[in-house]
């Protein structure tokens, strides 16, 4: 649950933040696998660490899933569903926009580094002070200096606005399908294959290879955290080996599958 001091019923714990005051706001929720959070926005930015389980978060731009150990990044006012992929427990920081300067305007994911992760533990129970001296006023600093040093991770998946295109990326994440052509989905769109993958391209902003890729790890990820083989959720996304998904996921996240999902610091190689 959040903190001792805080509401557990999401809409009365937003409520609860608008009329916190102070830099910052810290805290944790544990919450059950399939748990949903709908629609909403509030006028701090919020960094959501998924310090076990996986989460997924929908907006307007697109769906973005934060694996264990690391985080998104939620600009404030943005509108935004979040969705407990497994058994999850979640650290929240929530910012005020000019606390930090020059933070993104768009979700991200990024990866927690050993510093933060420490430091979130370390604040994550205390109760909120507005203005924090000493020992807890240190660690907030530290925290404040963090944040803008997170390198962003490839794990958001950009939605195009063509309805045409929209259905087939939502039935690709229903059953993702590696050994699916560009032309099937082409032909699909009712489009020319060149058409098809300039207008995708315009679209999301990656090319329909990125996307599938990226599709897949969104598909991988949840069923890897619940311990699923790796053999078994390879096969299923119709990979032809366990050796070409994991060279896929290397080159995606910069670690096997099993080292990333090891240990929160495994993808970080300290």
């Amino acid at each position: 649950m959040f903190n001792r001091d805080r509401p557990v019923d999401d809409e009365k714990r937003r409520s609860w933040l608008e009329q916190m005051e102070g830099d910052l706001v810290i805290g944790e929720i544990a919450q059950a696998a399939h748990a949903e959070v709908p629609a909403h926005r509030h006028t701090r930015g919020q960094l959501l660490h998924a310090s076990r389980g996986v989460v997924l978060v929908r907006t307007s731009f697109g769906h973005w899933i934060v694996p264990t150990g690391q985080a998104i990044w939620i600009p404030s006012g943005l509108e935004h569903a979040v969705e407990m992929m497994t058994d999850v427990r979640v650290q929240s920081v929530y910012i005020l926009p000019e606390a930090i300067p020059d933070l993104p305007s768009r979700p991200r994911v990024v990866r927690i580094t050993p510093l933060l992760r420490s430091l979130l533990e370390e604040v994550a129970s205390l109760p909120h002070v507005a203005q924090p001296t000493g020992r807890t006023g240190l660690l907030y600093e530290l925290i404040m200096h963090e944040i803008p040093r997170l390198p962003e991770l490839p794990l958001g998946l950009p939605f195009p606005s063509d309805p045409r295109l929209v259905r087939m990326c939502r039935s690709f994440l229903e059953t993702p399908e590696s050994r699916v052509t560009i032309d099937h989905w082409a032909r699909s769109a009712g489009m020319s294959r060149r058409t098809f993958t300039r207008r995708f391209k315009q679209e999301v902003g990656l090319s329909l290879s990125l996307w599938r890729q990226q599709a897949s790890l969104f598909a991988a990820l949840p069923r890897l955290a619940s311990g699923e083989a790796v053999t078994t959720v390879a096969l299923d996304l119709g990979y032809e080996s366990v050796a070409a998904f994991t060279t896929m996921f290397k080159r995606m996240l910069g670690a096997s599958p099993r080292n990333y999902l090891k240990a929160p610091d495994a993808e970080s190689g300290t």
